[in-house]
């Protein structure tokens, strides 16, 4: 069995799940240094599996692994889990890059005269300054394809608004805190809209829907109506 009386400070902690899953986490708060463990260790697993591993669900700071409790239990899953961990510290996790495509015409960015309000930046401020961050998928989560993404620089960072609004397009571009997310549905969200993208994140793959993998890095690149009516259609035309 897997003791659970370890000192709060001690990370990574581990907590069975049930009698077919561990949880393995790396913080009690969000941070790039936590994330970058996730991710470092959901790619160990996808190369290294312990006997009996189904999945692992990878999430800003932990990762639930699932297993068949008939070929093997915490304890083993725990052994393999710190051994693959040592690994994980002498290896650099690097992902693809992508670039995905946004439009910040007023029709699609209803929130960037608010968020530029609130920061007290000028529109073309807050636009250079997005366009500038360097965005990372640190998970999965909520809808299919909600790429959740680190990487909002401070200068415009604001709070989830205190009601959510519905009927969101699909494809627009929202901001709360320090994350970024490129909307797949059309829904409510309580995040701040500043832009709309034609790039689909939520792909007609089935052996590879989402576009991103956790840990790619994402840069966006401005477009003009044109363009994005252009790239609409073609993605609209399959």
């Amino acid at each position: 069995m897997i003791s659970n009386n370890l000192p709060m400070t001690v990370w990574p902690r581990f907590t069975p799940v049930a009698d077919h899953a561990l949880l393995v986490s790396f913080a009690d708060s969000i941070s790039d240094e936590a994330s970058e463990a996730v991710i470092a260790l959901d790619r160990a697993l996808a190369l290294n599996p312990p006997l009996g591993y189904a999945e692992c669900v990878p999430a800003l700071i932990n990762l639930l692994i699932d297993f068949d409790p008939l070929l093997t239990d915490h304890s083993q899953i725990c052994a393999h889990v710190t051994h693959l961990l040592k690994l994980c510290r002498t290896h650099k996790n690097v992902g693809q890059s992508y670039e995905v495509e946004i439009c910040y015409e007023d029709e699609f960015a209803p929130d960037l005269s608010a968020v530029s309000l609130t920061t007290g930046l000028s529109l073309d401020a807050v636009v250079d300054i997005h366009l500038n961050g360097n965005y990372q998928v640190r998970m999965y989560g909520f809808a299919p394809g909600f790429a959740y993404m680190s990487g909002v620089p401070s200068a415009i960072q604001v709070p989830r608004k205190p009601v959510a609004v519905r009927d969101i397009p699909a494809g627009s571009v929202i901001i709360a805190a320090q994350q970024c997310l490129v909307t797949t549905l059309n829904m409510p969200t309580g995040w701040s809209i500043i832009g709309r993208s034609p790039t689909r994140i939520f792909t007609p793959n089935s052996s590879t829907p989402f576009l991103f993998e956790v840990g790619d890095t994402v840069r966006f690149k401005r477009i003009d109506r044109a363009h994005y009516e252009r790239h609409s259609k073609a993605v609209a035309l399959g």
